[in-house]
């Protein structure tokens, strides 16, 4: 196979689709994380006032390189920094510990659509989409490094501006997880006294949704921080603590429809379809804000320790929430057993104070 018949093979497997996961977003963005030799590699070029254009070698990529020279040698941020003021790309290898080539001329297939203008962009673009590889650009004239793999675009953000974003949203989910422990607070009032409410739930996932989105998003950030954003992480699991559970008994409680479809349908709403309550009724399965079915009760009850098999017994036996609230000593015994039914009875107890 020639050049071009190469080359067209690629293009026509990039149509077809070939997209980063999420696992592998992250993966490049740890490999790229402040503290890291690749990264201060990237810092010194920009500093240093130099342009780049740095590509991860992997089996796609030889037939895309013309020219430049063999330098087989050990990564090092001052080797990279001193090629850079060359015109070519810098070829690494897959596992980032050597320079492979320098000075190389890329030749992706121009097929491949890009919205970049500058040549250094457009060819690092069509050559981490082309050869499914990373292709980092450095930019002297923007002062900014960007990253492309495979189909992603992401421009690294500077590690004092990235820890200012990290800290206010920090704050953010502080604030929505004070909101959000309120909200199940007045459900839990609500279901304690026998009845159910539409309205109050759907808050409440909103809320969860909403917490769970922002974490995301400041996961990613994170990740980009590296050991710069340790403590930050440790910090957003504690504020996350227990929200997604909380969030999904809530949605099994309150939907009417398949669990796994509820739950995946409202991961999927955006930010703002996440606010509008009718969009969660609908996806719970209710036309309006009432409910039209009996609570079963799974999110209070999950708070005893009774297994999961249990509590769908006493659903099933006995339809309600409040039916199991007030549960007879006899009931519980002939259900779960003398011992079970009389720990049932003390944590109710516990729970309905």
């Amino acid at each position: 196979m020639d050049k071009k018949e190469y080359q067209k093979s690629i293009t026509d497997h990039h149509n077809k689709g070939s997209n980063a996961t999420q696992e592998e977003v992250f993966a490049v963005l740890k490999s790229l994380a402040p503290g890291t030799n690749f990264r201060a590699a990237l810092d010194g070029t920009l500093k240093a006032g130099k342009g780049g254009l740095i590509i991860l070698e992997n089996e796609h990529t030889s037939q895309l390189f013309d020219g430049g020279f063999w330098l087989n040698t050990k990564f090092s941020p001052q080797k990279v920094i001193e090629l850079s003021k060359m015109d070519g790309a810098i070829i690494l290898s897959r596992d980032l510990k050597k320079i492979n080539y320098a000075n190389v001329l890329l030749t992706p297939s121009s097929r491949i659509s890009t919205h970049e203008t500058g040549t250094r962009h457009k060819a690092a673009e069509r050559t981490a989409r082309q050869a499914g590889t990373l292709a980092i650009a450095v930019s002297e004239r923007r002062n900014e490094i960007t990253l492309y793999y495979k189909n992603v675009r992401y421009p690294l953000i500077p590690t004092g501006e990235l820890l200012h974003r990290a800290n206010e949203n920090i704050q953010l989910l502080d604030k929505q997880r004070d909101i959000f422990d309120k909200q199940v607070d007045r459900l839990d009032k609500i279901e304690l006294r026998g009845s159910s409410s539409l309205r109050q739930a759907i808050a409440l996932i909103q809320k969860g949704r909403i917490i769970l989105k922002l974490a995301e998003d400041l996961t990613k950030s994170l990740i980009e921080l590296g050991r710069e954003g340790t403590l930050l992480r440790m910090r957003m699991k504690e504020i996350t603590l227990g929200v997604e559970r909380e969030t999904d008994l809530v949605i099994k409680d309150y939907t009417i429809l398949d669990l796994k479809k509820s739950k995946f349908f409202l991961q999927e709403l955006s930010y703002d379809s996440v606010l509008e309550e009718e969009n969660i009724a609908s996806i719970l399965g209710h036309e309006g804000m009432i409910a039209t079915h009996q609570l079963g009760g799974w999110r209070i009850l999950s708070r005893t320790s009774l297994e999961d098999s249990e509590i769908s017994t006493l659903i099933r036996e006995l339809q309600t929430l409040s039916n199991v609230l007030n549960i007879s000593g006899e009931k519980a015994t002939e259900l779960l057993g003398e011992d079970k039914g009389k720990v049932l009875k003390e944590e109710l107890s516990k729970i309905k104070v």
